[in-house]
Parts: C-alpha cells; sequence; structure tokens
C-alpha cells in the first residue's frame, strides 16, 4: 500500500514520533493507522526500558491550584535544554493538572490515570521520552489544603513552595511561600524540629564550647545560645523576613493575626546522586588504553 504525507502526518501528530518513524511504522504495517500507533507505542516503551537507568536530576517543578487546593509536582529530565522544552512543559503541567484531579496516593498510581487528553500518564510519558531522546521521570507529588489561604511561589521553574495559612491574606501567603522558596526552614516552629537533629546539633556546640577550656557554667550558656541562634536559622518563625530582614517571619504573621499551619518545599534535583563526569581522567584512560592495545 503507498504511504503518503497526510498519512505520516496524521500517525506523528497522534504519536509525536519522528517523520521516518512514522513513515517506517505504516510501511511495515501496510498502511493500518491503527497497528502503526500500537507499533510505535512499543517501540517507544522500548526505548524507555533502555534510558530508565539514565540518572535524571534537572528537569522543573509545577505548582497548580484551584483555590485552597493545590498539587506540587516535580518531574525530571536529563539536561536543562529538555526541561525548557514545550513538550515538556506541556507533560509536566499537564501531570500537576492531574494529580490535582486524581486521588492517586503514589506516583506508581499516578502512571495509571488518564491526563486530559486520554492518555495515562506512563503512555504520555513514554512518548515524550521517545521525542526528546532523555530519559523523563515523574519523581514526587504532594496535595496540600489551606483554612483559609494558600500560597504558593516558584522560582523559575527549579524551586517551588506551597505554604497554608490560618489568618491573614492570600497576599502574605505568597510572601511567605517566596520566604520558604528563598531560606528552605526545615519546619515551622522549634517544637517541629526532629529530636536526633537538636540532640546531634547539641552535642556539637558542647564539644567545641569544650575546647574553649572555659569553666563549665560558661560552657553551658554558649552552648544554649548556640542551640538558640541554630534554631531562628532553621525554623520558619525565627528566621529573618526575606523582603524586611528587620523582622522576624514570626513577628510578621503575629502582627497578621495569621499563623503557618504547614509548608511543602521542592527544588529540583535534590537528594538525586548525580554521575560525576570527568573528562580529563576519561581522556586520559582512553591513551593508556590505546597505548597497551599497540604496545
Amino acid at each position: 500500500m503507498a504511504i503518503s504525507a497526510s498519512m505520516v502526518k496524521e500517525l506523528r501528530e497522534r504519536t509525536g514520533a519522528g517523520m521516518m518513524e512514522c513513515k517506517k511504522a505504516l510501511v511495515e504495517t501496510d498502511g493500518n493507522m491503527e497497528s502503526a500507533v500500537e507499533l510505535l507505542r512499543k517501540s517507544g516503551q522500548a526505548k524507555a526500558d533502555k534510558k530508565s537507568g539514565r540518572v535524571a536530576a534537572d528537569g522543573r517543578v509545577v505548582i497548580t491550584s484551584d483555590g485552597l487546593r493545590a498539587a506540587m509536582l516535580e518531574i525530571n529530565s536529563e539536561t536543562d535544554f529538555v526541561a525548557k522544552d514545550e513538550n515538556f512543559i506541556a507533560f509536566a503541567e499537564a501531570v500537576a493538572a492531574c494529580v490535582l484531579a486524581s486521588e492517586a496516593a503514589d506516583v506508581e498510581a499516578l502512571a495509571k490515570e488518564s491526563l486530559a487528553d486520554g492518555r495515562t500518564v506512563e503512555d504520555a510519558r513514554t512518548e515524550l521520552i521517545t521525542k526528546v531522546g532523555e530519559n523523563i521521570s515523574v519523581r514526587r507529588f504532594v496535595r496540600v489544603s489551606a483554612a483559609d489561604h494558600l500560597g504558593s511561589y516558584t522560582h523559575g521553574a527549579r524551586i517551588g513552595a506551597v505554604v497554608c495559612l490560618q489568618g491573614g491574606d492570600g497576599e502574605l501567603a505568597r510572601d511567605i511561600a517566596m520566604h520558604v522558596a528563598a531560606t528552605n526552614p526545615v519546619c515551622v516552629a522549634d517544637d517541629g524540629v526532629p529530636a536526633e537533629t537538636l540532640e546531634r546539633e547539641r552535642r556539637l556546640f558542647a564539644e567545641q564550647a569544650a575546647e574553649s577550656g572555659k569553666p563549665q557554667e560558661i560552657v553551658e550558656k554558649m552552648v544554649t545560645g548556640r542551640v538558640a541562634k541554630y534554631l531562628k536559622e532553621i525554623t520558619l518563625v525565627g528566621q529573618p523576613f526575606v523582603k524586611d530582614p528587620d523582622l522576624t517571619v514570626g513577628k510578621l504573621l503575629q502582627g497578621a493575626g495569621a499563623e503557618v499551619t504547614g509548608f511543602v518545599r521542592y527544588e529540583v534535583g535534590e537528594g538525586i546522586e548525580k554521575k560525576e563526569e570527568n573528562l580529563a581522567a576519561e581522556v586520559a584512560k582512553q591513551i593508556e588504553d590505546s597505548k597497551k592495545k599497540t604496545g
């Protein structure tokens, strides 16, 4: 059967595959459009499986909301170049909308959910991998709900923060979200600091203070002071507000009659081990191997 340009165009629009791949699939299936679609999907899954072992530590954070509910999502790519690709951005935004609309409890369940265009998240991911030539992974997501106001902020597309506020107003909620994105606090207040974290820091401060050779009562005061300083640095309410460093976030909230009931912050790639590339060492090894072969 003769394969027309319009058939190739239709298949390309339906699958996102390259023109030559579409033509080849149509030839192999004797022009059967549905069979060609299935063939390309299987081919795309094979390529996706092959790329799944490659580290994807770049990407973007997307936040979507419908008032007092929000979903924040991190989707990873291998390079910043693909993270800025319009196809990748469209996929990330579509998946974020799916997170907000669905009840999927984890990434595995989310993969089976349908996007607005009818494709499952996994099918769309596989097709995107075929199109951009990189491993793409839906890494994590969170849904949050606020009592009174919900604020969100993204810095570029690499850092995102969502804040739930009781009292105050929408502008304050967004300002606090911006602050969280900038300073990365551990928790809202002192009582949220994990006991083991606090004990570890206290022990470290005690060891450092003891080396000063000062009397024990002075050492204890030094440790108390350093712990207090540490808590101000890592808790949201203890930090100087980014838009007015003379004012702590705690005082800002108090003045507005507001309380942060929770926050979440994502940063692209945090916690993912990237493969260290050492080009000089690689070249040196290739030269050495070449010498051994010719020697």
